[in-house]
């Protein structure tokens, strides 16, 4: 964890923010607090003239987020406009076969903040190739989060989803900054660029 607050950020990654995960029948634990974390930065992002990109997984056919379900949507709105977009992905990584890394360049945006869901899955590929492509990530440990995950026979007991959210952020080592409370991200303007919103891509 970093003691102090990170350095402003000049984008926002939103990992998979969709009605699958946060609402129904089967949210992530603790799904209200994950939508206010996250709900705030969005907002403050949009304040301050930074880029976000909101990232919306295209599931297999028969799962939660299989495209233009009800679970697929979106959960927070999108204003749109040339500074706030949707990239569809397929990978866990945002940047695997996207426009994600196109996007952050034409914007000038170095740094970036990761938010969203499933810890170890998409927001850690995406920050650790984020890191590897040489932004700097700022991680806050609030807005992240996964399910619990389920015992081994063998191998271990179940996992509590707090737990698993932890261990992901280890695991990306000493170069992402984990700051403890989504309230201290602070972000700066981009260049505004002509995004289009390719959700229906």
């Amino acid at each position: 964890m970093h003691p102090h607050p990170a350095a402003p950020v000049q984008a926002l990654l939103v990992v998979d923010l969709q009605a699958a995960f946060v609402a129904g029948d089967n949210p992530v634990p603790d799904a209200v607090r994950l939508l206010d974390r996250v709900d705030g930065l969005v907002r403050r992002a949009r304040a301050a003239g930074a880029l976000i990109v909101h990232l919306q997984n295209d599931g297999p056919a028969g799962e939660p987020d299989e495209p233009h379900t009800p679970g697929w949507e979106l959960y927070l709105p999108v204003t749109g406009g040339p500074a706030e977009t949707v990239i569809r992905k397929t990978e866990d990584d945002g940047f695997e076969g996207t426009t994600l890394e196109d996007r952050l360049t034409a914007a000038g945006a170095a740094s970036l903040a990761v938010c969203g869901v499933m810890s170890e899955m998409c927001v850690l590929a995406t920050a650790r190739r984020a890191l590897e492509l040489e932004y700097r990530v700022v991680l806050p440990h609030d807005a992240h989060a996964t399910y619990d995950i389920p015992a081994a026979p063998g191998i271990s007991e179940s996992v509590p989803a707090a737990m698993a959210s932890r261990v992901a952020e280890w695991a990306l080592g000493d170069e992402v900054e984990v700051v403890a409370h989504a309230g201290d991200v602070t972000f700066a303007a981009t260049r505004t660029e002509p995004f289009a919103d390719n959700r229906t891509a």
